[in-house]
């Protein structure tokens, strides 16, 4: 693959991965609070307010989707949401294992776009050597 064609794929994953998190933090979190994300937050057992809590979540995931768009930082946005991924993952087998057997749930969909998260490493990585 040349270079060039190893960058229009990671910048198609860039676009994908960034319309994940934007969509994931705006439409569940800001927009219209679900109750499955409210229901995570009260899993955990904290205390935390599950109303204050979603919403900054929501905007942290909305402005990592800008960061990966725009391509600040390089690809630490990117891997940051990998890591996040994976940790979110572990959160729901540990706290709320029962999530994981719903419709599109965190295995089917952080799998997936941790593999973008990889793709775009790669691709980005071979593109500059």
């Amino acid at each position: 693959m040349s270079r060039q064609d190893s960058l229009r794929v990671a910048r198609w994953c860039r676009w994908m991965l960034a319309f994940v998190f934007i969509y994931h933090g705006l439409v569940p979190k800001l927009l219209f609070l679900s109750p499955v994300e409210v229901q995570m937050v009260e899993a955990a057992g904290l205390g935390l307010n599950a109303q204050l809590i979603s919403p900054l979540a929501g905007a942290a995931e909305v402005l990592l989707g800008l960061l990966i768009l725009s391509g600040w930082f390089g690809r630490w946005p990117v891997v940051a949401a990998g890591f996040g991924l994976v940790g979110l993952l572990g959160y729901v087998a540990l706290f709320a294992p029962m999530l994981l057997i719903e419709a599109f749930n965190p295995v089917s969909t952080n799998l997936p776009v941790l593999l973008l998260c990889l793709l775009i490493c790669h691709l980005e990585r071979s593109a500059d050597s």
